[in-house]
């Protein structure tokens, strides 16, 4: 054999060496008795600090080495003593004594000084209060970087509908079941999935939002699971992390979750029953913990029946329901939406108050909002950006909420057939502009006319080219 060619004393003798070393290279003072209370062992620190020579300790009963020794009441006892206060040479110290067993009988006590000082606990415990705030800190700073933007005081309501689910949306912050939130497209599903977010306790940690719809087939995997190095052709260097590796300690929201391609639904089935997965290309079993949040604007249990969806996957999403009913459903939130977000434009574009006509406000609460709260919001930014007075009147909305109103506008006046036909012409001219943006052309193109003859129409009724 090639190997060591010591023999079996000198191998004992080179632990024993290394032993030594060991033990002397210990920072603080430590000191072994028999279960007499008598020196086994000594380190060099301690001998030391008590200014004695360690080795010639070995022998001697520890009452006669160290001032208020307790090693061989702790040998008689069996009873450890951890950090307890000891006077040694006029110091107050830390020490711990352990009492050593063999057979169930104390055959030893390991004696350590913990601290020289005992004032140095106080210090410590002034540097860990002390790490403690900057711990506070670092995560007041991590969650206002990783909060959501919206919380449930950000869902602006007063129907009875409303105020329902923001209740159960606080249920579903106390919990960690999964939840389906289902509702026409531009109801506000984000809102309440980060509302959510924010009311659990994984609040400080990511929310992950995958949109379903937007990933291409093909790399839907490599996106949600990540993938390691050279699992594929142009993948980069050093792998990637997935969506759901992401989300430790956090929340995915899969939206768009009806978009969900069929082949991919087992293996996120996967992922939420057992909580486990792998890199594309890998072989480590990653186990993040995440709670799921999905949300769709289709029919999900016609989707399962028509073979588009899986029924497990459904069910096991399905968990707790929040349906938010479209606008069309709660007239009443719309005066309230209309003046919050009229509010928060005019603070973003540096206006003060702006008003909004009672005939106008009208019109909005009666028109039918196919497009809901994301509806609502282009078509205040537009009637915003095209008013010409201080507040915003019916004139300014847009022809198809205003509709009702002005297929009568001709003839809500009285006069002959020339003057009725100049007024429609007038408000033709108006409403092009505004739906064009006060783009000349663009006007003109949407009325079928010449923009030579577009300027000298809107020189005739009064409207400043």
């Amino acid at each position: 054999m090639g190997g060591c060619n010591l023999s079996l004393g000198e191998d004992r003798g080179a632990q024993l060496e290394m032993f030594r070393l060991v033990f002397d290279a210990i920072h603080n003072g430590v000191m072994v008795t028999d279960a007499n209370g008598y020196v086994l062992l000594m380190n060099k620190p301690y001998g030391e600090f008590l200014q004695l020579d360690s080795e010639k300790q070995i022998g001697r009963h520890c009452s006669e080495v160290v001032d208020n020794t307790r090693m061989h009441i702790v040998a008689r006892t069996g009873e450890a003593e951890i950090n307890k206060s000891q006077r040694i040479q006029g110091q107050d110290m830390v020490v711990q004594r352990i009492p050593i067993r063999k057979g169930g009988e104390v055959v030893a006590v390991f004696g350590q000084v913990m601290f020289k000082d005992v004032r140095d606990v106080g210090r410590l415990a002034s540097q860990l209060s002390l790490l403690r705030s900057k711990v506070r800190l670092y995560e007041e700073e991590l969650y206002n970087l990783r909060s959501t933007r919206y919380t449930l005081e950000s869902i602006v309501s007063r129907s009875q509908e409303m105020d329902s689910l923001k209740r159960e949306a606080l249920r579903a912050g106390g919990n960690d079941y999964p939840v389906l939130i289902t509702g026409e497209s531009g109801t506000g599903k984000d809102i309440f999935a980060q509302a959510i977010h924010q009311a659990s306790w994984r609040r400080i940690h990511p929310f992950v939002r995958i949109n379903c719809s937007a990933i291409p087939r093909d790399l839907m995997e490599a996106e949600l699971f990540g993938y390691v190095k050279g699992a594929f052709t142009g993948a980069q260097a050093g792998g990637k992390p997935g969506k759901f590796e992401l989300a430790d300690q956090g929340t995915v929201f899969l939206d768009e979750i009806g978009e969900l391609p069929l082949e991919m639904q087992p293996k996120l089935l996967r992922i939420i029953e057992d909580k486990e997965f792998e890199r594309v290309g890998g072989t480590r079993v990653l186990q993040p913990d995440f709670r799921i949040i999905a949300a769709t604007n289709r029919d999900l249990e016609r989707l399962v029946a028509e073979g588009g969806f899986r029924t497990d996957l459904f069910y096991r999403l399905n968990v707790m329901c929040l349906d938010i009913p479209p606008l069309r459903q709660r007239p009443e939130d719309i005066p309230l939406l209309t003046r919050h977000f009229l509010d928060s434009m005019a603070r973003e574009a540096g206006l003060s108050g702006i008003q909004l006509d009672p005939e106008a406000e009208a019109l909005l609460q009666d028109y039918s909002w196919p497009g809901n709260v994301r509806e609502l919001i282009n078509v205040l930014e537009r009637a915003l950006a095209s008013r010409e007075g201080e507040g915003i009147k019916p004139l300014d909305l847009p022809f198809h909420i205003r509709g009702r109103q002005t297929q009568s506008f001709a003839f809500q006046e009285k006069g002959t057939l020339r003057e009725t036909m100049e007024r429609a012409e007038k408000e033709a001219l108006r409403q092009a502009l505004l739906d064009s943006g006060q783009n000349k052309t663009q006007a003109a193109k949407r009325l079928g006319i010449h923009r030579t003859l577009l300027y000298r129409k809107m020189k005739r009724h009064g409207l400043a080219p």
